[in-house]
């Protein structure tokens, strides 16, 4: 990653607080807001500078489509080190690089479609297992749902993407504007949490898609868990 301006450096460190704090990217009107400029042109090329200097990338029409270029701290020192030459050297080399491996990685089970009136993490639903570096996120996740279509495009989430998820002590505690995973009958379903008395608002981040209300007196609602982060898979 190339040298960054002082300015860069601190809309790079305002994304990855965002990232960490909410699990997604800010908005270009949030930067903005967030630094004081007077219009959402100026984070806009900001941000086509930080991804010139390989310190992000963006998703072309999605508002929440920023993803951090993390360097991968390590490599040039791996790159200068040598192997042991003796087959004993290098068999623990192995077993070394496997144990740190374990100890570096989580297990998350990918879920993908959910039957009808069943649990989230009934063995049937569980596609395979991944193993993941925690340090991906602030809040540790405790699965992975495959995310299936796009009406969450434009908080940067796409047909395919994998949500890292949180499952919730006590749901009732959500707050406003987190991305939750919310169960209705017999759909599971992505969106932005938004409580209103004793109504609950679903909201998409798709102006193709509708908001889902729901009047919790006469309809069920659970909040299956919290989104803390997304992987793309390549």
């Amino acid at each position: 990653m190339k040298l960054l301006t002082p300015r860069q450096q601190e809309i790079l460190n305002l994304i990855r607080s965002h990232i960490q704090d909410t699990g997604f990217p800010p908005t270009r009107l949030e930067i903005c807001q967030a630094l004081g400029f007077k219009s959402p042109n100026a984070a806009e090329e900001h941000l086509k500078a930080l991804v010139k200097k390989g310190a992000i990338r963006m998703t072309a029409g999605a508002s929440r489509g920023i993803q951090l270029i993390e360097p991968d701290a390590g490599t040039s020192s791996a790159k200068s080190a040598k192997s042991p030459k003796s087959p004993a050297g290098q068999k623990l080399l192995q077993t070394m690089a496997k144990l740190s491996q374990s100890l570096q990685t989580i297990s998350l089970p990918l879920v993908g479609r959910v039957a009808a009136g069943s649990p989230i993490l009934a063995q049937q639903h569980i596609e395979e297992h991944f193993q993941v570096d925690p340090a991906l996120f602030k809040t540790q996740p405790d699965y992975l749902l495959k995310v299936r279509g796009l009406s969450m495009r434009d908080a940067g989430l796409l047909d395919g993407d994998l949500l890292a998820v949180k499952k919730l002590a006590n749901p009732s505690e959500v707050r406003n504007g987190q991305v939750v995973v919310a169960r209705l009958e017999d759909e599971v379903t992505v969106k932005r949490f938004e409580r209103q008395g004793h109504t609950v608002l679903l909201h998409p981040e798709n102006p193709d898609y509708p908001v889902i209300r729901v009047d919790t007196r006469q309809e069920p609602l659970t909040i299956e868990g919290l989104a803390v982060g997304m992987i793309r898979q390549s």
